[in-house]
């Protein structure tokens, strides 16, 4: 690809993907098992509704789409950068482990202390940040590479599903429990998820803009970033626990949803190239619009039944990932 077709290729994915964002916004608040028209939609905002569409739109469906947004964004973020800062194209948090310690926080939390169930959000968040600092701390050795980071994570990751099997074994009159939530969906959240959530992932997608000329660095290499008078460990240190807060703020309310940190960034990077500010916030936006049509999809085409949207993510996923990896884009 040339770079004239790359920045054509640049200023329409600029152009097109907000509103594509907003087409698919406005699918998953009017299509469900009650469709609700556009107008309907309008005359809920300006007073003049049904108090059933109200009670859709404004308590389920909204704050269940922006919920989405959020979640999508934070994983795609995170997954870009990670595989930014270990130049490696499979690096996501769920492959090094990130979001299977939230998941673990979660399901002890509500395994072993459902009395504090409502501090549910904040164990993921921690269960999650603590995963990333033991996976930098065992990869340091006068510094930690990018090979160490992933040997590590692997092996953190492997650990914490052997721990989490063995508290479903012990505790298996409760797993029924914390099956949705390993499984991954948007059901029954509202503006109390969105609330709790929204803070962490708004400032770490913030802090994500300021990661964007430290990761465009790293991209050519450690000695050629410390020859730019870049502290290459302080850096990487800052982009993985920045990647660790969206990964967490986004299992604490959606569970494990898998793939949207891998192939979202990938496909974008395919598409677009590397430079993270294209690919970052692009990422951003292409993770959104992926998890809210998912979740819309997964709610209302297997009615009566509501398809976790992390079932529906990993079944369309992972045979897209082995296409790419047959067609060797992804060596």
């Amino acid at each position: 690809m040339n770079i004239q077709q790359r920045t054509s290729r640049r200023k329409w994915a600029i152009t097109l993907t907000p509103i594509l964002l907003l087409i698919v916004s406005f699918y998953g608040i009017t299509y469900g098992s009650v469709s609700i028209s556009l107008p309907e939609i309008w005359d809920v905002f300006t007073a003049k509704q049904q108090a059933v569409h109200e009670t859709i739109i404004l308590n389920l469906r909204l704050p269940r789409v922006l919920i989405g947004l959020l979640v999508g964004a934070c994983l795609a973020v995170s997954g870009a950068l990670l595989q930014g800062v270990m130049k490696n194209p499979l690096a996501d948090p769920g492959i090094i482990g990130v979001t299977t310690g939230g998941g673990l926080a979660a399901s002890i939390t509500m395994i072993l202390l459902p009395q504090f169930s409502y501090l549910l959000p904040v164990a993921a968040f921690i269960g999650a940040l603590l995963t990333s600092l033991i996976i930098y701390a065992l990869a340091w050795d006068k510094g930690a590479s990018p090979l160490k980071i992933i040997l590590a994570g692997v092996a953190i990751n492997a650990l914490l599903g052997a721990v989490q099997s063995g508290v479903m074994v012990i505790y298996s009159d409760r797993v029924q429990s914390i099956l949705p939530w390993l499984a991954g969906g948007l059901n029954g959240r509202s503006w109390y998820h969105l609330q709790f959530m929204a803070p962490y992932a708004l400032v770490g997608l913030v802090l994500s803009l300021f990661a964007i000329k430290s990761a465009n660095l790293l991209l050519l290499g450690d000695d050629s970033a410390k020859l730019l008078g870049q502290k290459v460990e302080l850096q990487r240190l800052f982009i993985i626990l920045l990647a660790s807060l969206l990964a967490g703020a986004a299992v604490s309310v959606a569970g494990l949803i898998g793939f949207v940190g891998l192939v979202v960034p990938h496909v974008i990077r395919l598409l677009l190239g590397d430079d993270y500010r294209y690919l970052l916030p692009l990422s951003a936006i292409g993770g959104a619009i992926l998890v809210v049509f998912a979740d819309t999809i997964a709610r209302s085409w297997f009615d009566p039944i509501e398809l976790p949207v992390g079932i529906l993510l990993a079944s369309l996923g992972a045979p897209f990932f082995l296409i790419l990896l047959k067609k060797r884009r992804l060596l």
